[in-house]
């Protein structure tokens, strides 16, 4: 067979249950496309935060030996350095060198320098394009972080929204692409913070998110047992305690408008995935090309400004280029979506966002680590709308894109999911391990033992209860005490570094 064309799709802060395909209420007309015709993950992982996420997507490794621990901080001495290591190579790297064009979309992520042109910055990591973001999170409609190459750009005017502008630029890179086979990542922010979307998309949800959080996480979870991505092990874990019964929620229009600017900014980014795969199709490589789509982490419970980065608020802008204040915060006087507001939508949502699981980004309980995968080849027999539940991690997607490209391994503990997509067991007795500021996971078979950073060991069955609601570890201290030697062993050798680090980390 000719070397596939792939395309890699990550989203950002997206919750296990909001695309249709997933359950979710929300319009993704594309990426339900693509699921029914070919292949969704029932138990993918990623590591519970975006720049971790990306350093073991992008190499196959665990994110701690790659520079990238926590966030792109340089915490060094006592921490990470914060920056993808140069002598850790890429999948980018791997395939330019076996002929393979290469073209980055979206948020990099991965340097700690995001003003200078450095080793670690996305075209100098197998990268021949680049057009985005270096950094976490920007202003949607007039970021000031954005790049072209190593050259940053002017701060665009009205009319411009980065998710269809990083689109756009990977379907023109689809439609120029020549001869030779090519690796596309198109990583977006969306739906990151902040709040931003169009008036006019946004107005088509927000009577739908008048339904309230508790209604809508019962339909979801319906709808997930329907489609045969979970069963009765997965039961709906109760509303975060934190959080009000919605028939309790005062202001219930702004906490309505809150989630349909967040499912405003997914729409779009499915309408921008439906134009790269039409590009794809128009140039005749859809049938021989592998699209990977997955999210970073679980949905996003962060408050704005966030309380743990003090000096997050004098580093917005103060005002939008046409100069108007810009309001920052989560509050009703703050009504999202336009480009003078910067707001997240929270952890009612967020809870919404993850049904039917417990917890959020940062955390690696099942709401922080598991992502919708949906995989799309027909010429590569990946095209029946099947279901797999066999549970994998991010470091298997390098030796994955390696294998279906015909290239060498690439070196990882990862393995290749091609034969499992297709129907082959699952390797066996396989370790899935976690490790995020201090919160740490390990999962074998069907036990997995998880805890809160300096909290004990949890222990739960997932083939009996996927939701962890039932902690067996008092029951079982055998089985904890095994699967924590495990994790230790892995953690040391992962580069894992004790929580908390020696000296705090630096903000955000």
């Amino acid at each position: 067979m000719t070397r596939p064309d792939i395309l890699v799709v990550l989203a950002d802060d997206l919750g296990y249950s909001d695309l249709g395909c997933y359950g979710g209420e929300i319009d993704t007309p594309h990426l339900d496309a693509l699921a029914r015709d070919g292949v969704r993950m029932s138990s993918f992982y990623n590591t519970a935060r975006c720049s971790p996420s990306r350093a073991s997507l992008l190499t196959g490794r665990d994110p701690h030996g790659t520079g990238i621990g926590i966030l792109t901080d340089d915490q060094r001495p006592h921490g990470y350095p914060g920056s993808l290591d140069p002598a850790v190579p890429t999948i980018a790297e791997h395939l330019a060198a076996t002929g393979y064009r290469t073209c980055l979309s979206g948020k990099w992520h991965l340097s700690a320098d995001t003003a200078t042109p450095n080793d670690t910055w996305p075209t100098r990591r197998g990268f021949d394009e680049f057009y985005g973001i270096l950094g976490g999170a920007d202003d949607y409609f007039h970021p000031r972080g954005l790049f072209h190459g190593e050259q940053r750009q002017e701060i665009p005017g009205e009319g411009y929204y980065v998710t269809d502008a990083v689109s756009d630029h990977a379907a023109e890179f689809v439609r120029t692409a020549g001869d030779d086979p090519f690796l596309l990542y198109l990583a977006y922010t969306a739906p990151h913070w902040p709040l931003h979307a169009p008036e006019e998309v946004v107005r088509r949800y927000e009577e739908r998110y008048l339904a309230g959080w508790d209604a809508l996480r019962e339909r979801r979870l319906t709808r997930l047992r329907a489609a045969g991505l979970l069963g009765d092990e997965a039961p709906l874990s109760p509303r975060d305690p934190r959080e009000q019964a919605w028939d309790d929620t005062g202001d219930k229009e702004w906490q309505a408008r809150r989630m349909a600017v967040y499912a405003a900014q997914v729409e779009i980014m499915d309408a921008g995935i439906g134009r790269v795969v039409s590009a794809l199709r128009e140039s005749g490589r859809l049938e021989n090309t592998l699209i990977v789509f997955l999210a970073d982490n679980g949905g996003c419970a962060e408050e704005l400004p966030p309380p743990d980065a003090p000096h997050f608020r004098t580093r917005q802008p103060s005002h939008t280029p046409d100069g108007r204040p810009m309001q920052l915060g989560n509050e009703p006087a703050i009504v999202p979506g336009p480009a003078d507001t910067f707001a997240s939508y929270r952890r009612a949502w967020a809870n919404l966002s993850n049904t039917p699981f417990r917890h959020y980004k940062r955390w690696v309980h099942e709401g922080g680590i598991a992502t919708p995968m949906i995989v799309h080849w027909p010429g590569g027999d990946l095209a029946d709308g099947t279901v797999r539940g066999a549970p994998f991690q991010l470091v298997d997607v390098a030796p994955t894109l390696a294998e279906a490209a015909g290239a060498e391994p690439v070196e990882s503990r990862g393995v290749s999911m091609l034969d499992t997509w297709r129907g082959g067991e699952p390797p066996a007795d396989r370790a899935l391990c976690w490790e995020h500021i201090g919160n740490g996971a390990i999962r074998v078979g069907a036990l997995k033992l998880v805890r809160l950073a300096g909290g004990d060991w949890e222990l739960y069955d997932l083939d009996h209860d996927r939701s962890e609601l039932h902690d067996l570890a008092a029951d079982r201290p055998d089985d904890v005490a095994r699967l924590a030697a495990r994790w230790q062993d892995w953690a040391g050798g992962a580069g894992v570094l004790p929580w908390p680090l020696s000296t705090p980390r630096k903000d955000r």
